[in-house]
Parts: structure tokens; sequence; C-alpha cells
């Protein structure tokens, strides 16, 4: 089953025996950025520099993607080009309850309702089929710790990890500074074609630059 680069990010997210989502903020910049990412690689957007251009509406064939795309068209209102950071903060917690639900339609995690202590409704989303995970965490763990030349796919994946801080998520049993070491070799590496990697490094930067803004907002 492929699922993208935003969903893989939110299932490292959660925990696999309650379904309860970890580091949900800096795993809401990482799924939009997934998002962008995914429909960088499809022809879809460009980013350069601090700017984001749609350049193709059709569909993509993944329903996630396509909801995002249609959302961003509409965002666009006609212009251009407009901020990265801007959409990503717009989006960031509406794509990890649009990722969470495409998950759901995949049947790789379930949802459950609850209300804490009769009176909160909780939601959490425990873990369906668990080949989709362990698979996933292989992927990661032969490029980081084995060090597997990374796939397209997997690097950028391994990018948009490093750039939120999302390392012990992806390795909660230790390695880190093997972990971060090898995770910023490959988000800066010969991975992909220059513009893909171009893309990647100015939605990091704007990745930064979208929860700076936040923390600052929220501190004022």
């Amino acid at each position: 089953m492929a699922i993208t680069l935003a969903e893989e990010v939110m299932l490292l997210s959660l925990d696999d025996e309650s379904g309860s989502a970890k580091q949900r903020q800096a795993v809401g910049w990482a799924v939009a950025g997934g998002v962008l990412l995914e429909l960088v690689l499809a022809g879809r957007v460009s980013v350069t520099g601090k700017d984001l251009e749609l350049v193709d509406t059709t569909s993509t064939g993944d329903a996630l993607l396509d909801s995002r795309l249609a959302l961003m068209e509409t965002w666009m209102r006609g212009r251009g080009k407009r901020r990265v950071t801007q959409w990503l903060t717009k989006d960031q917690s509406k794509a990890v309850a649009a990722a969470l639900e495409s998950l759901c339609t995949r049947g790789v995690v379930v949802e459950e309702k609850r209300k804490a202590l009769g009176v909160f409704p909780v939601r959490r989303f425990p873990e369906a089929d668990g080949v989709v995970e362990r698979e996933l965490r292989e992927r990661l763990r032969a490029v980081v710790l084995d060090g597997a030349e990374p796939d397209t796919r997997t690097a950028g994946l391994i990018a948009l990890i490093h750039s939120a801080r999302l390392h012990r998520l992806a390795f909660p049993d230790g390695h880190r500074k093997q972990v971060v070491s090898r995770m910023a070799e490959v988000a800066t590496g010969q991975w992909a074609a220059e513009s893909v990697r171009a893309a990647i490094r100015d939605m990091q930067a704007a990745m930064v630059a979208a929860t700076v803004l936040t923390a600052a907002a929220a501190g004022s």
C-alpha cells in the first residue's frame, strides 16, 4: 500500500496502542510540508525561494493530495505566486486532520471516540494494519542507521522529519547523534534533481520561519 509522505509523518507520530498523536504542533508543520512536497514531486506546484506557484491543477489520483490542491487553488485567488510560509501556516492544522482521515479510509488506523472524565470528547487513532508502519520504519532504518542510499521519496521524508526535529518519533530507541547526523547528511545530499532539492531547502527554511512566527505570536 503506497501512502503519501504526509501520512507517513502522521503515522510515525501516532502511539501504536493508544492512538494518540505525539508532538502534534511540530508534526503539523511536517505533514503540511509533506503534502506540499508531494505536489512538487507530482509537478503540480513549484517552490522557489519564499514563493510557491500552482502550475497544474489536474488530478494526482490521490484523494488527500487532490483535496489540498483544490484548497490551494482557492487560496491562491488567481495570483501567480504566494508565500510558502503563509500556506504552511494556514494548512498545518487542517492537513493533520486530512491525513488522519485518509489513513482511516485506507484502513491503516481506526478512529475511536470517547469522552475524557465523561465530558470532554477525545479522538484516538490506534493502528489497524501494522504492516504499513513496520515497512516504513524498516525503510528509514536502512537509510539512517545502515547507510543505504535513499530513493527520492525516502530522502524527502527524512528531510521533513529532520526539519521539524521529529527524530525521536522515527527512532524512539536512541541512536540520537547518529540519527541527527545522518538525517542532516541525507537532507542536503545529492538524492534528487537539483530543482527538487532546491524546493526542499526552501520549504525547510519556510517551515523554520513559520514556526518562529507562530511562537512569537503565541508569546506576545
